[in-house]
């Protein structure tokens, strides 16, 4: 692909920071450089179906390894910049990985000693020198030894043929290895280009590691038609500020950065207005845009109330995202519909979507002109999304999907992968529901159902995002698998005290039933991380890690 769009496509494929200042790689010297990247594995001896790794956070350096890769018809195997040796010697050992990109030289360090004994032949580094390793510019130029070999390794890939194994986060126990084809995320892009609306005039700015899956599908997909992949600096202090420099047309991101963006906005643009000013504003934003989405006009008494709210406060959040967002996208974990609709009202529309890794990436998506916030979207063209006839109460059940990105299982695992499959639907764990229109709703994981002592089931994940909608609460977990009743771990936003975060308790409570209600709370003193295990690179939460770190909290929450 990579090779075809050089050809294809003239203007800035790529856009990252060098220095002080913002540069591009052209089609044609994204091209050239990819080639001469596929080349040097060639002479290095990388047979096709080789299994090659990248040990790097998101920068330009990861496309072009995994593209030369790709090209030189190995198996480009992702592994996370957080991962710890241990981690990365699972992903390394399992997949039987001979060559392994590192971004830097403390990442090889990691690398080195997660593959020690495991026949690991060469190291390529992306920044900085160390002995027994190649720069990435080495490699490069040991491309002119197998320059006219590239071409023919491209023409000898088939659409089945392996094209990644990408690690799942493993939330709960060993990640394991999905096998995605050539054929899977060929299809994958086709059917998110059909929806997403991206064209050769797109500026996608990721942020998200390259190693998880929506973000090497956004990034393939921005290729596929031309646009341009612009790179945040690698610090998240300036990943916000990179966002209002680049000025981009699309994002894709968590929930947990917008609601960044949103306590932003909230301090920054609304700081300075009453209360009541800053909700009106909002109030008539949002009016303008229901009014819009069924094809009405607003009334001028209403038009010229928005020009005036406009002016002072909604285009100002609209320039934290660099004003030039034609829409973004967020997946991986719950997001508040009342944050969406925040944005929606400021003229940022944000867009929900689901998938999984199993999936190539993307299954359902909210489209630019046809989305339901509170829901996932309905399921992309060539796409089947069904509820397993086993449901609950509410009709909830899990969620079975079918269609030509789905995975064609995991690595050496035959009795996992036959798990998951349901006479040719992938059982995704997890629950929803969908409604008489098509749009999906997503309650939760099957795996995380709190059974009570009383033995209902409930559904944590819903009670975390009604705890979450408050100020007062940066993350929520709940806690009660067989107990009485359910209690919370709670880490308060910053300068939120306990009678805060008791009304977001009481708020919560109040729209639940009384089995579903958190009855008390422990306030932590620390946010919950990567670094101590308890969440994925892409923020989800690892709930039995969390339980067992603060196992000493929940029990004397039970002490009477």
């Amino acid at each position: 692909m990579a090779l075809e769009c050089a050809r294809r496509y003239d203007g800035a494929a790529l856009k990252y920071k060098d220095g002080d200042d913002w540069t591009e790689l052209s089609y044609g010297e994204l091209g050239e450089a990819v080639n001469e990247v596929a080349a040097g594995l060639i002479a290095l001896g990388v047979e096709p179906g080789d299994r090659v790794a990248i040990h790097s956070d998101t920068r330009p350096e990861w496309t072009l390894a995994d593209l030369g890769g790709i090209c030189a018809a190995a198996v480009v195997v992702p592994i996370y910049q957080t991962a710890s040796a241990e981690e990365a010697r699972h992903v390394l050992e399992d997949s039987g990985t001979t060559l392994v990109f590192c971004e830097n030289e403390e990442l090889l360090a990691t690398a080195r000693e997660a593959s020690d004994g495991l026949g690991v032949e060469h190291f390529v580094l992306f920044e900085g020198e160390a002995e027994g390793a190649l720069t990435l510019a080495e490699l490069r130029e040991r491309g002119a030894e197998a320059a006219g070999e590239v071409e023919k390794r491209v023409e000898q890939v088939e659409p089945d043929d392996v094209f990644t194994l990408i690690y799942t986060s493993g939330t709960t126990g060993p990640p394991k290895g999905c096998v995605l084809t050539h054929a899977n995320y060929r299809a994958n892009c086709d059917m998110v280009e059909q929806v997403a609306d991206f064209g050769s005039e797109a500026v996608v700015f990721i942020f998200l590691p390259l190693a998880h899956a929506l973000t090497r599908v956004t990034q393939m997909v921005t290729l596929d038609v031309g646009g341009t992949i612009a790179y945040w600096e690698r610090d998240k202090d300036k990943a916000i500020d990179n966002l209002r420099q680049v000025e981009p047309t699309h994002f894709p991101s968590v929930p947990r950065i917008f609601e960044k963006i949103h306590e932003q906005a909230l301090e920054k643009v609304g700081g300075g207005l009453k209360e009541k000013v800053f909700q009106k504003a909002i109030d008539v934003g949002r009016n303008v845009r229901e009014l819009e989405q069924s094809g009405e006009e607003p009334g001028p008494l209403l038009r010229a109330e928005h020009e005036l709210a406009d002016k002072q406060l909604l285009s100002k959040v609209r320039e934290l995202f660099g004003g030039r967002l034609e829409y973004a996208l967020t997946g991986a974990a719950p997001v508040s519909k009342d944050l969406l609709e925040f944005f929606w009202a400021c003229g940022v529309l944000i867009l929900e979507g689901y998938g999984a890794t199993e999936t190539s990436a993307v299954t359902a998506v909210n489209a630019p002109d046809d989305f339901e916030f509170g829901t996932v979207g309905r399921a992309l063209p060539g796409a089947e999304i069904k509820i397993a006839e086993d449901t609950d109460d509410e009709g909830r059940g899990e969620i079975l999907v079918k269609g030509p990105h789905v995975f064609r299982g995991y690595h050496g695992l035959e009795d996992k992968t036959a798990e998951v499959f349901d006479d040719g639907w992938f059982k995704t764990g997890d629950l929803g529901t969908l409604d008489d229109d098509g749009y999906l709703h997503v309650t939760g994981r099957a795996k995380e159902i709190i059974v009570t002592s009383s033995g209902k089931n409930i559904t944590p994940t819903n009670i975390e995002e009604k705890l979450g909608d408050s100020p007062a609460v940066e993350q929520a977990i709940v806690y009660g698998d067989d107990r009485p009743y359910l209690v919370a771990l709670i880490v308060p936003s910053d300068g939120a005290d306990e009678s805060k975060v008791q009304e977001a308790v009481d708020a919560a409570n109040g729209d639940l039933a009384k089995i579903e209600q958190v009855k008390t709370f422990k306030m932590l003193d620390r946010p919950l991380s990567q670094e101590e295990g308890e969440l994925t690179p892409t923020m989800k939460v690892k709930r039995e890690k969390v339980y067992e770190h603060f196992s000493d909290d929940l029990a004397g929450l039970y002490d009477d």
